[in-house]
């Protein structure tokens, strides 16, 4: 059970219309290695974590990945919310348009709709936190991407905070990992998988 506060997890300044930034952008919202499959795939995970350290781990990051999607949804809103129909056309944005209208579409930014494969859950727990390892690194990239691309303050400074809360979370599994490996020697892994001790 979570308790929603009304707010962002960092403030969004009110964004001037540029579709080509928000096709961009779209790219963390629904994109294979975008928010929405790692908030999915970090709370899908924690059930078949096998200690509560880790459990919590993957809940604390896998909320606040949700967070992140509502940040990523409020800048691509903000950024198509008031765009005339000549924007549209001359920023590449009439194939979601024509779609979607301005509605929000988990995609990729080459207009791949989202895959549930994103969500990559294995139910081991060594496979499933070195895929997160894996996930934050993509995320970081994609975000350090996009900062090449976009040119707007006010972009960029939200772009900039939810990198960094890659490398943080990149760091929280890192632990877990150690957690994990200190936990789980030879006779834990085949009482976790007793099919194996034959």
């Amino acid at each position: 059970m979570w308790s929603y506060q009304k707010r962002l997890q960092y403030p969004i300044k009110s964004l001037r219309p540029n579709a080509a930034f928000a096709k961009v952008i779209l790219e963390q919202f629904g994109g294979p290695d975008g928010e929405l499959g790692a908030a999915n795939r970090y709370l899908a995970q924690r059930y078949s974590a096998p200690y509560d350290e880790i459990k919590a781990i993957l809940t604390d990051i896998g909320t606040e990945e949700l967070g992140h999607v509502e940040m990523i949804c409020s800048i691509v809103h903000q950024l198509t919310k008031d765009l005339t129909i000549e924007q549209i056309k001359e920023q590449g944005f009439s194939d979601y348009f024509v779609e979607h209208t301005i509605g929000l579409y988990p995609c990729a930014s080459s207009g791949v709709p989202f895959n549930a494969v994103a969500f990559a859950s294995k139910g081991d727990i060594i496979t499933d936190l070195n895929e997160d390892l894996a996930a934050e690194q993509k995320a970081r990239t994609t975000y350090d991407n996009i900062l090449r691309l976009c040119d707007d303050p006010d972009i960029r400074d939200v772009i900039k905070f939810l990198r960094e809360r890659e490398i943080v979370h990149y760091q929280r599994f890192g632990e877990a990992l150690r957690i994990v490996t200190d936990k789980l020697d030879s006779r834990n892994f085949y009482a976790f998988n007793p099919e194996f001790d034959k």
